[in-house]
């Protein structure tokens, strides 16, 4: 190969030399939509005046997807085919380059590395004259294999390349902005999954699928105000199912996306800081249609306070047929105008529903305020009706003598299970309610928890459910009369006396007691709550298997025989032991002589049965407790795997 010499290859470029501009990409903490133009990182914070539903609107303009792709382009830049070698220095073989040597190209270019029968082959380095460098592999004078780009700004490429362009993985560095790329290529584009961090400080970033350069498909976008978004994706902007966290604004929005706006079905939460005290567990909640990024057609707003809309909206507003139920349990059904009631266009429901001014003007007063309204009809229909509402408003009167306490155990209970937390607010569930009435011993008064559960409702609920408070005092006034009623010799004030009674033997001593394996300890919660769900479907399970009536419990002798057909008995965990679980919290089931294996037990009851066997199949000796977790794992797996053929658990 003498001088003058031209090296022949196929017509490949190299990749693009420079990204003149990244994406400069940013947000505002705005409820509407994320803008990345930046700084401005904090404008356009609505206003959350969602008391009215009437929050600010969910759209906003994008440039998420007005990109600059000139970085993205392939400059044409001086190719390998054809080039006129001016001047070699290294081995050759005969009148060959073959070895390594240097060679210097007509233009200015120069190449250092192997060669191969006279074609660039191997590993070398190759310098264009405008100050671009690959160092990598050469196949037939071509980049091809793994190499490093170094552009003339310290921009950089190191990956896999393929006739010349990035191909396969690499990581792409732009010296300028800081922007950094890690994932697949296709052709020089980015194309499957990928990761790119769009500042130093990595604060901003977008991990998933792409597609000609563009996110495309699933992926999760972080924003530097930390807000993210995770869903699917369009030409660079949200489209499809997604979810957005506004993290500043404590604020979610979950469903559909369109062009980058919120658009069809999804759901918008406002979480709401916990007031101490605070009688309103539930945040704000919307959950139905959207059409650019505005509430509109069919959905349900869900207030904190506990008051429900269901109906038509327009334009963020409840407009057209619709029902509102008040936080007190009274309803409004009929048209809306603009956010108000049209036969009270003066009131706007969720703004001012503490004062109730529509559903006062056929309510007395209560002790309690018109947001703790009582729902107690089932037993003052037992009592005569010329003493109901004096029978109503005593018993109202002996809870506001207790309201504070009650404020407390609510939020104590609905607390359990959870990560403490100030600013988070949890609604307290029929699980947690019956810890607290077996923390309280109400359950050791002739009636079992399954029993009060049937009498507080009339169709069986998921033991996850939420309790609002002033359903939690009436569910406590009502377990109060059966358990009391007997016992009080006056026939007047009966409720009253009852609920007294009970808050003085009972709740005041015990609660906040916890006891049980289930709440006892948080991280002994945590681990048990990923298995709830499941349980509570074996649960039900059982129960059908055992009667064709639906609001059957499940018996402890079915508990016995269930774990009699898994084989989970041992050396260790004995039909006594098994016993000794089961009456820890529930005496009458077994007191060390005699035993009754017919009552029935709740979900509670089943669940921390579960966890305390667990315990005892988990210990090989009392000081270490090490495999619990593991063999916890064991009977829950078992239960699972029978809970498939239920039938076969009951004899």
């Amino acid at each position: 190969m003498a001088k003058g010499y031209k090296i022949k290859s196929s017509n490949r470029s190299t990749p693009e030399p420079t990204f003149s501009k990244v994406l400069e990409e940013s947000s505002t903490s705005s409820l509407l939509s994320e803008s990345v133009a930046e700084p401005a990182d904090v404008q356009n914070s609505p206003s959350s005046t969602v008391c009215s539903a009437s929050a600010e609107s969910l759209t906003s303009p994008t440039n998420d997807h007005q990109q600059n792709h000139e970085h993205d382009q392939c400059r044409k830049v001086p190719i390998l085919h054809h080039i006129i070698v001016e001047r070699y220095e290294g081995d050759k073989s005969g009148d060959m380059f073959h070895g390594e040597g240097v060679a210097y190209f007509q233009g200015g270019h120069i190449y250092k590395g192997s060669f191969s029968h006279g074609l660039m082959h191997g590993h070398g380095e190759y310098i264009w004259s405008d100050g671009l460098k690959y160092q990598g592999d050469f196949k037939l004078s071509v980049p091809m294999g793994h190499g490093t780009y170094t552009w003339l700004d310290g921009s950089t490429y190191e990956g896999e390349v393929h006739k010349g362009v990035r191909h396969g993985v690499g990581v792409y560095k732009c010296a300028k902005t800081f922007t950094v790329y890690r994932g697949q290529w296709y052709l020089g584009k980015r194309q499957g999954q990928g990761v790119m961090y769009y500042n130093q400080a990595a604060t901003s970033w977008y991990k998933g699928q792409w597609v000609n350069n563009c996110r495309e498909g699933w992926g999760t976008r972080c924003y530097p105000s930390e807000n993210v978004y995770e869903g699917q994706w369009r030409n660079s902007v949200r489209h499809g199912e997604g979810t957005m966290r506004w993290v500043q604004l404590d604020q979610q929005y979950s469903g559909q996306w369109v062009n980058g706006i919120q658009d069809g079905k999804g759901t918008h939460t406002w979480l709401r800081k916990r007031v101490p005290c605070s009688q309103y567990p539930r945040m704000n909640e919307y959950t139905g249609e959207f059409v650019q990024g505005q509430r509109h057609g069919q959905g349900q707003f869900f207030y904190a306070s506990g008051a429900v809309y269901c109906g038509d909206w327009q334009r963020d507003k409840k407009h057209g047929q619709g029902r509102y139920t008040f936080e007190n349990g009274r309803v409004y059904e009929g048209e809306f105008i603009k956010d108000c009631m049209a036969e009270f266009p003066a009131f706007t429901p969720g703004l001012n529903d503490s004062s109730n001014r529509a559903s006062q003007s056929s309510t007395s007063s209560s002790p309690l305020g018109s947001d703790m309204v009582l729902n107690i009809q089932a037993l003052l229909s037992r009592l005569p009706e010329a003493h109901r509402d004096q029978e109503l408003k005593q018993v109202e009167y002996a809870v506001v003598r207790h309201i504070g306490l009650l404020r407390e155990i609510y939020n104590f209970y609905s607390c359990l299970g959870h990560e403490q937390s100030s600013d988070k607010i949890f609604p307290l569930t029929h699980l947690q309610f019956s810890r607290f009435l077996m923390d309280c011993k109400v359950h050791q008064h002739g009636i079992t928890v399954a029993q009060m559960d049937r009498l507080l409702n009339d169709e069986v609920h998921s033991p996850f459910a939420a309790i609002l408070p002033r359903e939690c005092i009436s569910y406590i006034i009502i377990v109060a009369y059966h358990i009391c009623h007997k016992d009080i010799e006056s026939s007047n004030n009966i409720l009253a006396a009852c609920f007294s009674k009970l808050m003085r033997q009972n709740i005041i001593p015990n609660a906040k007691h916890v006891k049980g394996p289930l709440f006892c300890h948080p991280v002994h919660a945590a681990v048990a709550y990923n298995y709830s769900d499941r349980c509570w479907e074996i649960y039900q399970a059982l129960c059908k298997a055992s009667s064709i009536q639906s609001d059957t419990f499940l018996t402890a002798r079915q508990f016995v025989w269930m774990l009699k057909d898994l084989y989970l008995y041992d050396s260790e965990l004995t039909v006594s032991k098994v016993l000794e679980i089961l009456s820890v919290d529930s005496p009458a089931i077994c007191d060390g002589t005699y035993s009754n294996l017919d009552l029935e037990m709740s979900f509670l009851e089943f669940f921390e049965a579960l966890l305390g066997c667990a315990e005892v199949k988990g210990q090989t000796d009392i000081e270490s407790q090490i495999d619990t977790n593991h063999q916890e794992d064991t009977v829950l797996r078992s239960l699972q795997v029978c809970a498939a053929c239920p039938a076969v658990l009951v004899h």
